[in-house]
């Protein structure tokens, strides 16, 4: 399929059949994360845990040796606060009022699954919360867009819109994308209204829809670490991400089980 000059691959139900397979699995890799979310604990053991899990499903880790400057070390992405994507778990601890947001991606019999959640750790304060509701609600918002609309960028508009009604901000610079045999596939998924970035919404599309919003500036910068992408004022950030299938019957999210869309 062709867009504007963006060609990408439609799935067939067998393929969306084998992503949801391996999203499924990275689902329960999130029931595992998110019982260790907790003060104390590092985002390294948070990491290991994943990693064990998805070997014992004889499942590949996504994002571990993805190519870059250095390549990404890591299993997880794991980002704190103001880190917004791509956090390299270390041995810091959580606290009691961080955000933790955590992206995990694995890959089953040649196809890949990918999706996020950012959790409270213990009590955090009202503006903090609103800041996971909205972004939680974006991505919820766009789900059942998906099965109204024809084209995405109806549906980045209304997330756009919502998201910069309640206060917060869109990083134009960070957005989703197309997902199959590799993790990053095009169309790119925007979280804002751009026409050039446009594409029509058929079945048989699979993508990584995954709003990135901010309590503060839309700036972003890169640590030196090479990976971490950061808030240029040190605000707060929330992500939230399900790898979506578009299918004769809707839209069907392939990262989650039995117990829908809950995180753990």
């Amino acid at each position: 399929m062709s867009s504007k000059g963006v060609t990408y691959r439609l799935k067939s139900h067998a393929e969306i059949e084998a992503m949801r397979a391996a999203g499924e699995i990275v689902w329960r890799a999130h029931q595992v994360a998110a019982s260790l979310v907790k003060p104390g604990v590092s985002t390294a053991e948070i990491n290991e845990a994943v990693e064990t899990f998805l070997a014992e499903q004889g499942a590949a880790p996504l994002f571990k040796g993805v190519p870059g400057p250095v390549p990404y070390p890591a299993a997880t992405c794991i980002s704190l606060n103001e880190q917004i994507v791509h956090g390299i778990p270390g041995k810091r601890r959580l606290q009691e009022g961080d955000l933790v947001s955590i992206d995990i991606g694995c890959r089953l019999d040649g196809w890949c699954g990918d999706a996020a959640v950012t959790h409270a750790v213990g009590r955090i304060d009202d503006r903090a919360r609103r800041l996971l509701q909205v972004t939680e609600g974006a991505l919820h918002l766009a789900i059942e867009l998906l099965g109204r609309k024809s084209r995405w960028a109806e549906v980045a508009q209304v997330m756009e819109r919502t998201i910069r009604q309640a206060g917060f901000t869109v990083f134009e610079q960070l957005v989703g994308h197309g997902i199959g045999r590799e993790m990053w596939e095009p169309p790119q998924v925007p979280n804002f209204y751009r026409r050039g970035m446009d594409f029509p919404l058929q079945p048989g599309l699979v993508i990584a829809v995954e709003p990135m919003v901010g309590m503060g500036s839309k700036e972003i910068r890169i640590l030196p670490d090479h990976w971490t992408i950061v808030t240029a004022d040190g605000s707060l950030s929330a992500h939230f991400e399900h790898t979506i299938a578009l299918t004769e019957d809707g839209p069907q999210v392939l990262t989650t089980g039995s117990g829908g869309l809950v995180w753990g």
